[in-house]
């Protein structure tokens, strides 16, 4: 689960990020933060529904994540869900957390598919989870549909630089695979905040949807257009599992056949999956609170 100090004071920060996002204003200090950015249909939902283990997120076309989602990770034995607006209220039914994500956004946004930068702050506890805080923002877009403002391609990049320009901010950039990578609206709004790629992690989904005799081992293997902290490959569900219902923790066996058995990937394959993504992240969390809570000692001291 990571480091036993580190453990200890993620509910310190987490409290922090919480007392700001409850008067509405936006936090002065700069704390530890995994942002998830990608293009519209890219996998952020199905990659966030994996690390939790349930269905929760809202689905659909067009833009469905509207608001800046918070989503607070904390092992724990018994599974259930909190947001911060329901005080004292526990979701052991992750499809009343999806109902309740709709509900709040519409309550901010109104129902026409308009945005706003005021954040969902939602607690999981679980087993199956590891000790981490993602944030999900709304899927870039060009296209301005039913009441949304001409400028929402603008306003969706404006609300994610909010986020990403921090220095202490992890960008998490989803790109399918089946999408050149040089049009990756992901790596793109990375790249323009984080150059070197010091503070950016790749991760390529639709692997499995790519054309036949097609792979991706040059992107995975950090040979092209390179970060670095490189670039890890993941497998969601597809549509048609989702509306099946298939179980995810099915899907994340499936997974893992995957890239043991495919010839361009079984040598990776330790590298690769949802599992190595989390703990990937949880060892990076450690380190960005470290250094988060020795700048801001030295400072008070």
């Amino acid at each position: 689960m990571g480091n036993r100090g580190m453990e200890d004071l993620i509910p310190l920060i987490n409290k922090l990020q919480d007392a700001f996002s409850s008067i509405g204003q936006s936090c002065n200090l700069d704390l530890p933060q995994i942002a998830v950015v990608g293009g519209q249909s890219a996998g952020k939902s199905s990659v966030l529904e994996n690390f939790v283990g349930r269905d929760f997120l809202p689905r659909g076309s067009g833009i469905v994540t509207r608001r800046p989602l918070i989503l607070q990770l904390c092992f724990n034995k018994a599974e259930y869900a909190e947001f911060l607006h329901c005080k004292g209220r526990k979701f052991v039914d992750f499809e009343e957390v999806r109902a309740e994500i709709e509900a709040e956004t519409d309550r901010i946004t109104g129902s026409n598919k308009g945005i706003s930068p005021i954040p969902i702050n939602l607690r999981v506890y679980s087993p199956n989870v590891l000790n981490l805080t993602l944030i999900d923002l709304p899927g870039m877009t060009k296209v301005a549909v039913g009441d949304q403002p001409l400028d929402i391609e603008h306003q969706i990049r404006d609300m994610l630089l909010q986020f990403i320009t921090k220095e202490s901010c992890l960008i998490l950039a989803v790109t399918p695979a089946n999408q050149d990578l040089a049009n990756s609206d992901a790596l793109k709004i990375a790249k323009e905040v984080d150059p070197q790629g010091l503070r950016t992690i790749g991760v390529i989904t639709k692997l499995d949807l790519m054309d036949e005799g097609t792979d991706a081992k040059d992107i995975l293997e950090n040979k092209l257009l390179p970060l670095r902290r490189g670039y890890i490959g993941v497998v969601n569900r597809s549509q048609k599992d989702i509306d099946g219902r298939k179980d995810i923790r099915a899907a994340l066996a499936a997974e893992r056949k995957f890239f043991l058995s495919h010839p361009g990937y079984r040598h990776m394959a330790e590298r690769m999956g949802t599992p190595h993504l989390q703990k990937q992240l949880n060892q990076v969390r450690d380190y960005s609170t470290f250094t988060f809570l020795l700048f801001y000692t030295d400072v008070l001291v």
